[in-house]
């Protein structure tokens, strides 16, 4: 199938700007309902940004918000820089410091609650519409189900890491709270570990490659539901035209469309400005790399509390990511930062990587909210946002796709 789009004379029914993992979700939600899905991305192919080797982990247990009261204790080291996982720059961007602000109003016990609580149904939502997928089109993105722990070494986080689990398995998460010894009996590459205080415990949580899962998808929807796709389609604006919408690049290229649906990450907020539609996002960069496994690889994912990575194992590789750095605009890998990224996984579990021979680093920018949560709502006239997953792009992607298409389709 041609990958070029109905030209701006025929248009497309739904345009979906942004092909990382969400948007292709998004084009498979339309496209299932019966709609006829153009996808546009300025990158030469999928899911290279923020999807392409972010931690691979499905998180569907763990979707906590990242402001909560202990945020309050921590802010003195964490603007003060003296913790390595965390950089943030300041801005005189008045944008920086309305998201700044109203991250510190979230930061709150009954917002903590609230917030972890919505994306958790949106997680579960999620995880019910990847397996529905796959069930459907068995697409190989070295997906298992591997169990995560989220390893505490201070024994002051575990109560309000234990409330959390209470919470949680109110709404049907299997999670618990485990010692030292039980979680090394469980996964080797734990033990040893010294002052480890305790371990949370998701059993049912799983893994997969988001780069490759976006390729076959990508494929399953140009097979079996002629979705079209142009990359390389640099977006600059967007814009009502008569009962529908124009689409241009900065080099005069565009599409026209009856309805749109935003899936451009952190780009969505300088695109979606001019039409008077300001969204809260904030970009935290991140970083991973990817390196053979170790002699002591875990099989179950890894979450380090204290140094804030990822381990995640995908087939004989290991995927390690960590590193928030906060309003830092610019894609491109800071040597600097990925070296004291494979320091911290060294010092965290030696053994878990041939830390001699990395295969592939990466790094991308997050699209944060306030509060943790997407928003994956209607924005106007055949406009729908589908924004902000943050971390969890990869978990909320499917259920978001849902949720966006059921917006643009069936508008309130």
């Amino acid at each position: 199938m041609s990958d070029s789009p109905p030209t701006a004379r025929q248009g497309a029914e739904v345009a979906v700007i942004g092909a990382g993992v969400v948007g292709l979700a998004t084009a498979y939600a339309l496209a299932r309902r019966g709609a006829r899905v153009l996808l546009l991305d300025r990158a030469p192919g999928p899911a290279r940004g923020a999807s392409f080797a972010n931690g691979a982990q499905l998180s569907y247990a763990y979707t906590d918000a990242m402001a909560g009261p202990s945020l309050w204790r921590q802010l003195p080291a964490l603007l003060c820089g003296r913790d390595a996982a965390f950089r943030a720059r300041a801005s005189a961007d008045p944008d920086f410091w309305r998201w700044g602000l109203a991250f510190l109003r979230n930061a709150t016990a009954s917002r903590l609650r609230r917030n972890t609580l919505a994306t958790l149904e949106l997680a579960l939502e999620s995880r019910a519409a990847m397996a529905a997928l796959l069930a459907r089109h068995p697409i190989g993105f070295e997906h298992r189900v591997a169990g995560k722990m989220h390893v505490y070494y201070d024994a002051a986080a575990l109560p309000a890491a234990a409330a959390m689990i209470r919470l949680k398995q109110a709404h049907g998460v299997n999670q618990r709270l485990i010692g030292a010894e039980e979680a090394a009996a469980l996964e080797p590459a734990l033990a040893g570990l010294e002052a480890v205080a305790g371990v949370v415990h998701s059993p049912e949580e799983e893994t997969g490659d988001a780069w490759r899962f976006s390729i076959g998808l990508l494929q399953v929807l140009r097979d079996d539901y002629e979705v079209q796709a142009r990359f390389g389609f640099a977006l600059r604006s967007l814009r009502r035209d008569g009962s529908g919408w124009r689409l241009e690049t900065g080099d005069g290229q565009a599409v026209s469309a009856g309805r749109v649906v935003v899936c451009a990450g952190i780009d969505s907020a300088a695109l979606l400005r001019p039409l008077g539609l300001r969204v809260p996002l904030m970009a935290v960069k991140g970083y991973s790399f990817t390196a053979p496994c170790g002699p002591a690889a875990p099989a179950v994912s890894i979450t380090d509390t204290s140094r804030k990575l990822v381990f995640c194992r995908l087939d004989d590789r290991i995927r390690v990511a960590g590193l928030a750095d906060l309003n830092h605009w610019d894609p491109a890998p800071a040597p600097a930062r990925l070296a004291e990224l494979v320091a911290m996984a060294r010092a965290s579990l030696p053994r878990a990587a041939d830390y001699t021979r990395i295969e592939s680093h990466w790094a991308g920018l997050r699209p944060v909210t306030p509060f943790s949560s997407p928003v994956v709502r209607h924005a106007g006239e055949g406009l729908v946002l589908n924004i902000g997953h943050g971390m969890l792009g990869w978990t909320l992607a499917m259920g978001s796709g849902e949720r966006a298409a059921a917006a643009l389709l069936d508008p309130p």
